[in-house]
């Protein structure tokens, strides 16, 4: 089965200069623990995960510096640069094999330099459980 079979096709994205606290929202009312980042013309620049903000979030010690953090600081400070993307023609074994060699929970499906779906461990485990 390929990537394009299984692939969530409605991608939440969050651009590079959005605040923290625009990032918590966006990924609670869409339900996803990350997305990925796009600039202004919308062409991947990254990835944020809810990971990555957790652990910014716990370098903070006083809820003064929580609140900065979420209202000063933006999705490019804390992001993933380069992450990984995949063809829509691979495997959906492929794609697992590179999320756990990665450790990365989701890969971003690419063609021709557009970002047209992602990928989540969750979507490749249940092709792969109930291959036959």
């Amino acid at each position: 089965m390929r990537v394009a079979d299984v692939m969530q096709r409605d991608v939440v994205t969050v651009r590079s200069d959005a605040s923290v606290a625009e990032v918590v929202a966006i990924l609670a009312d869409a339900h996803v623990s990350g997305a990925p980042v796009v600039n202004r013309v919308g062409t991947l620049v990254g990835a944020i995960s809810a990971s990555d903000l957790l652990i910014a979030e716990a370098e903070h010690d006083s809820a003064e510096g929580r609140e900065q953090l979420f209202r000063e600081t933006i999705v490019a400070e804390l992001m993933a640069r380069n992450p990984l993307t995949i063809d829509p023609g691979a495997e959906v074994k492929e794609a697992a094999r590179q999320m756990l060699y990665a450790d990365v929970h989701r890969l971003f499906v690419m063609l021709e330099g557009e970002l047209i779906g992602v990928i989540t461990r969750s979507d490749a485990a249940r092709v792969l459980a109930t291959a036959r």
